[in-house]
């Protein structure tokens, strides 16, 4: 399984940035894909997660109401849509895939991540 994420970049704190992840290597459509986050000196950190359909979707606390995770299954692509970014946002997401069961915040249960694209946010 390959992933490889992409869309990171500096923006300023207010605006807008979409992250991509394409996935290879195994039935995208049965997969639940997430995207986590790790800023400096920090934990890696659950950002959102969406069900194999699309259906379903979990946001971690400090980002509910600014991102949307969606997900084209028909392009084995899972999108971050990040919109109000703050400087506390800064980090290197990720994307993850999930073998199993419903959409989760705990890291352990996903099996697959990708390389990490950095986003900086400027205040």
């Amino acid at each position: 399984v390959q992933l490889q994420a992409s869309g990171g970049g500096l923006v300023q704190a207010g605006g807008s940035l979409r992250l991509s992840c394409a996935a290879s290597g195994r039935t995208f459509s049965t997969v639940i894909m997430g995207w986590f986050r790790q800023a400096p000196g920090k934990e890696r950190e659950f950002v959102a997660a969406i069900s194999t359909s699309g259906g379903s979707t979990l946001y971690g606390e400090s980002v509910k109401g600014r991102f949307t995770i969606s997900r084209d299954n028909a392009e084995n692509t899972v999108y971050l849509q990040m919109n109000s970014l703050k400087p506390e946002d800064t980090a290197v997401y990720y994307c993850a895939i999930k073998t199993w069961g419903l959409p989760s915040t705990s890291r352990e249960q996903y099996a697959y991540w990708g390389q990490g694209t950095q986003v900086t946010v400027s205040s």
